[in-house]
């Protein structure tokens, strides 16, 4: 009894019952039973309830004895979590299930989903990047969604820190999707409990692993998948060489999906993943514009705001709010520690003008002055003509 099992090209009907949605729950809550295993004994059994009296058997003959099943009572437990945290479970072959994600190898057969299931039904996009993104890179992100979603272009991400965060707050008046790792009904990371809670008033969250679940190591991989199997293209704004967020391009690649990047600096650690990507016949994007070029408009479209140079303004988009600094002068040593962080995370080797950077920290300027000059004098960033500021590498 493994997950080697290739899948039928025909998944299961949906369940049409109570009663078959808690069978259904149970056979895939079953120790060593996952999505291909699933619907291999439902092909050999037809229903949930016969699979079931089937599994002991069936792990008996592959080796495991004292298989018992998953119990009624567990999977009844995670339907009242469920319905508590306004969740609801969606099976493949429901209406609400991603058209483009049943279509892949090992698909999930089950998702919980908090919020706006008619988002899924516009066309997808997942927007990713790195967690410690650099100020540009979060500008861009949330340009991209903005414009995208304005475009009519529901904007898919992992609700992770950084270009996640900016990708889904800039997307919250248009449309997105947050797959998460962990349980629908959690939060993680615990910074992005305003945003998780907001988009699921606003967007949808959804996850397929059960409820009350705290997101592991290997949880990620499979959110990963969803992402990309769920959206026509995706499109990676910051990425390492080595990163979740190039395997995920890695993944969409193999699902047959399009992916396109964003270019970044050749000295800029974070950027390197992208320029790879693009080395290797990603299509380059400058902007929302090149996405839609090559992904085609959606059929109702609302004309995207016109693109700005890099030293603009930012444009006004919903965020997390950040912790109110205290003063220069009552700041703790972890305080100050953590605000020289966040300065070295949003700056990179492509110059950055000052008052930019001030704004984007969201501190005021007689607080960042001091720390940029200790920062200059210990080598980390170094100052330019026309009061750029750039980071040593």
């Amino acid at each position: 009894m493994t997950e080697n099992d290739s899948s039928s090209t025909h998944p299961p009907l949906p369940p049409t019952t109570e009663d078959d949605r808690i069978l259904r729950l149970r056979l895939l809550r079953s120790r060593r039973v996952g999505p291909a295993t699933y619907r291999r004994l439902m092909r050999e059994h037809g229903t949930a309830d016969a699979a079931l009296a089937a599994l002991p058997e069936v792990a008996r003959a592959a080796g495991v004895t004292d298989y018992q099943p998953c119990p009624e009572g567990v999977a009844r437990a995670e339907l009242r979590a469920g319905h508590a945290a306004g969740a609801r479970l969606v099976f493949e072959g429901d209406a609400d299930f991603p058209k483009l994600l049943s279509e892949i190898d090992d698909a999930p057969v089950m998702l919980w989903m908090v919020g706006r299931a008619d988002l899924l039904a516009r066309p997808l996009v997942a927007l990713v990047g790195a967690r410690n993104a650099s100020s540009l890179g979060t500008r861009m992100a949330r340009k991209l969604a903005a414009d995208l979603g304005a475009a009519g272009f529901t904007v898919v991400s992992g609700l992770a820190r950084g270009i996640d965060t900016a990708a889904h707050s800039a997307a919250l008046d248009t449309g997105t999707v947050a797959v998460v790792a962990g349980g629908v009904d959690g939060v993680y990371p615990p910074q992005n409990a305003a945003l998780s809670k907001k988009i699921g008033e606003q967007g949808l969250r959804l996850s397929d692993q059960p409820m009350g679940q705290y997101p592991k190591a290997r949880h990620f991989a499979a959110r990963n998948r969803i992402i990309s199997g769920m959206a026509q293209a995706t499109i990676v704004v910051e990425a390492a060489a080595k990163s979740g967020s190039l395997i995920t391009a890695r993944t969409a690649l193999d699902q047959g999906r399009d992916v396109l990047a964003v270019p970044g600096h050749p000295f800029d650690a974070r950027a390197a993943g992208c320029n790879m990507l693009i080395r290797d016949g990603a299509i380059l994007v400058r902007g929302a514009q090149d996405v839609i070029d090559h992904l085609g408009a959606p059929g109702a479209t609302t004309e995207p705001a016109p693109e700005l140079p890099l030293h603009c303004p930012e444009p006004h988009t919903p965020a997390v709010s950040p912790p109110t600094p205290s003063p220069p002068g009552n700041r703790t040593l972890r305080e100050t520690a953590l605000l020289h962080d966040d300065i070295l995370a949003r700056l990179g080797p492509a110059p950055m003008a000052e008052d930019h950077l001030i704004r984007s920290l969201g501190v005021p300027p007689t607080a960042v002055a001091p720390l940029l000059v200790d920062l200059e004098l210990d080598g980390k960033v170094v100052r330019q003509a026309g009061g750029l500021l750039a980071r040593v590498v």
